[in-house]
């Protein structure tokens, strides 16, 4: 028989490569039965470079692939499901090599591809007899979802419905792309959401992803770091991906990558088993045991192979499993399994070899010395260690899924018909998926088995978490479950060491009270705490706000408190020094008094001028007074009285002194041009001048008065030092440093007005006046405020201006009156007290005297300044 050329040539392809294989690996196994499901398993992991095929996987492989067997024997045993159909199988093995896979899986579309064999003669010239392959109507599989992914594309393409048991890829979720493509597993979707609550419930917000190239794992990746942005609070230090033939040292770069952001300890990983073993080695060998948190998919689940060797390295890692339950039926049947009863397995003999570390006899093959003979005898459980795979009930599941979907099409299609009817050869592939969709059973674990609109079943999850030490039996142990929430035993769990404390995975370490988050760009995990300083208080976790400004922060700069009030207090050193200089002013003055009065009628006191000398008397004591007035307590009163006697005192007194000075320099100045006394110098007079010139004070304080009321303020800018600790509001009245200098004013022109007089007096004799005495007393109290005004201004930055300046203004207001009361009235005190014999009336000088004196006086100054000029020339000579 001859071939034509129109043949498929897709076909010819699978069939010589199958051909090539076959030697090493049988492609596929065949059940006979009167519908076929197709079945895909990686039986072999991926072979390295230049073979599609590497060992055997035992759990992930021959496992599942056994419980679909399993499967198909309880189904075809049951009465009351598909009675009178037998289901039939073709099963392939992918290898874990999604193109190795798509070129398996075309075994399944082969009986719909239509053959052209016109031209196709056998030698007897009648047409050939090509025996059709049998029909597949649903395919079971496949594992790895980029597996799935390419096989779903082409099955898509002959409507043939698709159920896998163990891919998880959000990306099979598109109804459009893999409409006939459903899962008895739940998405990964759902798993990035059960693990990004698990991740919240250990307090961390700072994590980092690992996954393999490939679908399963980059969608996973994609699928949590969505969930996360969107859901917010929990950030991606770094997101690394696993080449799919990674290089020597790979996986030592990929943990040093990691190591960038150390604080990002907690690594969601999605990766084969393979790449999980080699990611935990590199850790190992990194010395970087205990460090890395793990929070790992299904693909790690509570599998015993990644970690094998490594427990330390793994120990505390939390990995998650769509909830399951072990199926104590399917046990039984493969620990019964044997070379004798389970020859349709074709890769069971190899499996048998692995399991059991020996070597079976084959005609030409020499056996290898170093490994001991198969006897056949051996038992599964017995002589090997077996634990049930975790995806065997959901293997179970999705063949049950397409039974029930047959089951209840041909009871619609078929009614009261033993076997395939008509309408159900063939199979219609997008009906079946229809039937498919559609069940609702209670599956091998007890939990029901649906499909939403999109094909994926529900979310239901174990988690799992790796613990060693202290505890009875180390391994695996369920610690929560997630079924749309997340209810997770955290005082179950334990890291490494046997810490029952939950280790931190965060970027930036809570502030502390009083600092704001200065957020990192870009990442919303990560702050730099920056203290709120100076009046600043913690508003909210990202602001600081400056408190009021009747406020200070409290000490954890959490809120604010009320400045506290404070005053010039009477026993500050800043109050006792001027007190005590005043009181002693006081009692000299009282006893200055007292003297004129009890020696009111002797010479001195009479010659000294009684009425104006009263006056300034009482304009001393005013000064003397207004110190404690000064240093009491604020109040409306203090400060009128602080007002009116603060300029009154010295106007008194210096309006006294000009009154005296004016007077006498009159006199002299009248002496000198006429013998007629000069008008107003009585005493009358005199106390007239003077009580005009105290007038305009008075007048100026009661005009302030209007304009302004005496009130009280608490000023709380005077003294807001840097530290807000030392921050003070001032109880005081309402008076600037311009106002007080504004009240002083006119006081120092008269003070000034004075000591014009007393020096233009200063050639008058003195035993015939008080001037010279007055221009001391004036030229004093000039020097004494002339210092004053650089000391009360130069102090407006001092943290304690307010006392120095108090205490300034009121030492040289009592120096002032002490500089009047010594010069012009202790001299005269001392002689009435000390020496009264000198208190004798003198003669009595009538004005023409005083002209006659004046005229000396005048004619020897014009003397003495002709002489000088007479001189001159005889100097220059």
């Amino acid at each position: 028989m001859t071939y034509g050329q129109n043949i498929n040539v897709h076909v010819l392809i699978k069939q010589t490569d199958s051909a090539s294989h076959q030697h090493f690996h049988p492609h596929s196994i065949k059940i006979p039965g009167d519908i076929t499901l197709g079945g895909l398993f990686p039986i072999h992991a991926r072979g390295p470079h230049g073979l599609p095929c590497g060992e055997l996987k035992k759990e992930k492989g021959i496992h599942r692939m056994e419980a679909m067997l399993y499967t198909l024997d309880q189904i075809n045993s049951d009465p009351e499901l598909l009675p009178n159909i037998t289901l039939g199988a073709r099963i392939l093995d992918t290898c874990s090599r999604d193109t190795y896979a798509l070129e398996q899986s075309l075994t399944f579309v082969q009986a719909l591809i239509q053959k052209d064999t016109s031209d196709i003669r056998c030698s007897s010239g009648e047409p050939p007899i090509i025996r059709k392959p049998e029909r597949v109507v649903a395919v079971i599989g496949a594992s790895a979802s980029s597996v799935s992914i390419m096989v779903a594309n082409i099955l898509r393409l002959f409507e043939i419905p698709q159920v896998s048991y163990a891919s998880t890829a959000p990306e099979l979720s598109d109804n459009n792309r893999y409409d006939f493509f459903s899962r008895v597993v739940p998405p990964d979707s759902y798993q990035a959401q059960a693990m990004l609550d698990i991740v919240k419930a250990l307090g961390w917000n700072y994590v980092s992803t690992l996954a393999s190239e490939g679908n399963y794992g980059e969608s996973g990746v994609e699928a949590f770091m969505q969930i996360s942005r969107e859901a917010g609070g929990v950030c991606i230090a770094q997101s690394v991906k696993i080449p799919r033939e990674p290089t020597s040292g790979e996986f030592d770069k990929i943990i040093k990558r990691l190591m960038e952001t150390s604080n990002a300890r907690g690594v969601i990983i999605f990766a084969n088993e393979d790449d999980i073993k080699r990611v935990l080695e590199a850790a190992e060998r990194a010395n970087l045991t205990g460090h890395f948190l793990f929070v790992g998919s299904d693909s790690w689940g509570a599998k015993s192979s990644p970690i094998t060797e490594l427990e330390d390295v793994a120990e505390g890692a939390v990995t998650i499993l769509p909830k399951r339950a072990s199926i104590d039926g399917f046990d039984q049947y493969f620990m019964s399994r044997s070379l004798q009863n389970n020859r349709r397995n074709i890769w069971f003999a190899e499996f048998w070899e692995d399991d059991f570390r020996c070597k079976l006899t084959r005609p030409g093959i020499k056996l290898d010395p170093d490994k001991k003979k198969c006897t056949g005898n051996e038992r599964i459980g017995r002589d090997s260690s077996y634990e049930q795979e975790g995806k065997v009930q959901f293997v179970i599941d999705a063949v049950y899924a397409v039974a029930h979907a047959l089951h209840n099409m041909h009871q619609d299609l078929c009614p009261g018909s033993f076997g395939v009817c008509s309408n159900m050869d063939p199979v219609e592939g997008r009906l079946l998926l229809n039937y498919i969709r559609a069940v609702n059973f209670n599956g091998s674990a007890g939990t029901s088995v649906v499909f939403n609109e999109n094909g994926d079943a529900p979310g239901r999850y174990d988690i799992f978490q790796f613990q060693m030490t202290n505890h009875s039996h180390p391994g695996y142990h369920v610690i929560g479950q997630w079924t749309n929430n997340l209810r997770l035993n955290v005082e179950e769990m334990q890291w490494s060491g046997g810490d029952k404390s939950v280790p931190e995975s965060i970027c930036s370490f809570p502030c502390k009270p009083g600092e704001r988050k200065k957020m990192v760009k870009g990442v919303p995990c990560c702050w730099h705490c920056e203290l709120c300083d100076g009046y600043q208080y913690q508003l909210d976790e990202f602001t600081c706000e400056t408190c009021p400004s009747d406020m200070r922060p409290t000490l954890n700069r959490t809120t604010c408190h009320p400045t506290p009030i404070i005053k010039l207090e009477w026993n500050s050193p800043w109050a006792l020094v001027p007190t005590s200089i005043a009181l002693l002013g006081i009692l000299a003055t009282s006893a200055v008094v007292i003297t004129f009065i009890r020696f009111n009628d002797t010479p001195i006191v009479r010659a000294s001028g009684r009425e104006l000398s009263y006056v300034l008397l009482t304009g001393i004591f005013l000064i003397y007074l207004m110190t404690f007035l000064m240093i009491a307590e604020p109040g409306v009163v203090v400060c009128a009285f602080r007002r009116l006697l603060l300029g009154l005192g010295m106007a008194i007194t210096y309006s006294a002194m000009l009154t005296k000075t004016n007077r006498i320099y009159r006199i002299f100045e009248q002496g000198k041009r006429s013998v007629t006394p000069p008008k107003f110098i009585s005493p009358a007079s005199q106390l007239i001048i003077t009580f005009i010139l105290i007038s305009v004070q008075v007048l100026g304080v009661f005009v302030s008065f209007a304009v302004v009321p005496p009130h009280t303020i608490i000023d709380y800018e005077e003294l807001r030092p840097p530290n807000p600790d030392l921050a003070r509001g001032i109880l005081k009245c309402d008076m600037s440093d311009l106002s007080i200098i504004c009240c002083l004013s006119y006081s120092i022109v008269l003070m000034v007005t004075c000591t014009v007089y007393a020096v233009k007096s200063r050639g008058v004799p003195e035993t015939f006046n008080e001037a010279k005495p007055i221009g001391f007393t004036m030229y004093t109290t000039c020097i004494v405020w002339l210092a004053f005004v650089p000391i009360f201004f130069g102090t407006a930055q001092s943290t304690e201006k307010m006392f120095i300046q108090t205490a300034t203004l009121t030492v040289s207001m009592s120096l002032s009156a002490s500089v009047s009361l010594g010069m012009l009235y202790l001299p005269k005190v001392y002689v009435i007290v000390f020496h009264p014999e000198q208190n004798v009336q003198k003669r009595k000088r009538s004005f023409k005297a005083v002209v006659q004196v004046a005229r000396l006086s005048q004619k020897s100054l014009t003397e003495k300044q002709n002489g000088e000029m007479k001189i001159e020339p005889d100097r220059t000579q």
